[in-house]
């Protein structure tokens, strides 16, 4: 028996486990944790592809179970802590800054309608993407979308960034559900829309080839160092940005010749 095999599904399931965990943690708002267990299923993520080449043993199983992993850690958790962060921006502003500081755990009593259900968009638009990868042959070497795990962690982001920002402006803006529902709005349509994005492999490590991913990579150190968690909205907006630019230059190339 072939043990290699079942190498990268364990690290798959090891993503399963942690995106499940984000979730349980996610319903009782304890946010700080699920982004953990979020950004931890991430990694496994990376790993049971990069294991399934190291060791040849890619295959049909295992590219099921990934989607479906990838749709609970990058689908289901974002989209509840989406409808969270609606849920408290409808229902009770004016006792918001007391649950940050107390960090109160789980959802309110609050009559709010169905405006924080419009969260779980996020949800819907993950899954799409993820079953379109699965069918699309143009997405070995790039994206075309933005990943869920980038979704994800925008939206991970956002209550760390309400609980840490002492900018009144960014605690303001992160309080409007028109914000919020607007953000859900397009990163669901970034998720799905035909726009090329690079991927941050390495085919080699010539300037020229990589210049937008060494842009990206210094970037994001400038910034998680100096603004940490506002750092990574900003990192996967200049993401899109830089891959549209990359896009555009890439075009010009072969128009010229």
């Amino acid at each position: 028996m072939n043990i290699n095999k079942y190498i990268p599904n364990l690290f798959t399931l090891g993503n399963l486990f942690c995106g499940t965990v984000a979730t349980i943690l996610a319903v009782n708002g304890d946010y700080e944790q699920a982004a953990l267990f979020v950004i931890i299923g991430i990694v496994f993520d990376f790993f049971d592809g990069f294991l399934a080449r190291l060791l040849n043993v890619s295959g049909e199983l295992g590219k099921q179970l990934d989607s479906l992993a990838d749709m609970v850690t990058s689908g289901v958790a974002p989209g509840i802590i989406m409808y969270q962060l609606i849920y408290v921006s409808v229902g009770y502003k004016e006792i918001y800054s007391d649950v940050i500081e107390s960090k109160v755990k789980g959802l309110y009593t609050f009559d709010v309608g169905y405006w924080p259900y419009l969260g779980l968009i996020l949800t819907l638009a993950a899954c799409y993407r993820l079953a379109k990868f699965n069918l699309d042959t143009r997405q070995t070497n790039s994206f075309i979308g933005l990943p869920t795990p980038a979704m994800s962690l925008f939206v991970i982001s956002l209550p760390l960034i309400q609980m840490n920002t002492d900018i009144h402006f960014i605690e303001e803006l992160l309080l409007s559900n028109y914000f919020l529902i607007g953000i859900t709005v397009v990163l669901s349509i970034l998720m799905n829309v035909e726009i090329p994005l690079f991927s941050l492999k390495f085919k080699n490590f010539g300037l020229k080839e990589n210049i937008f991913k060494y842009v990206l990579i210094a970037l994001s150190i400038v910034l998680v160092t100096t603004i940490q968690f506002l750092a990574i909205p900003i990192i996967i907006a200049a993401y899109v940005v830089l891959s549209i630019i990359n896009n555009s230059m890439q075009k010009s190339k072969k128009s010229l010749n």
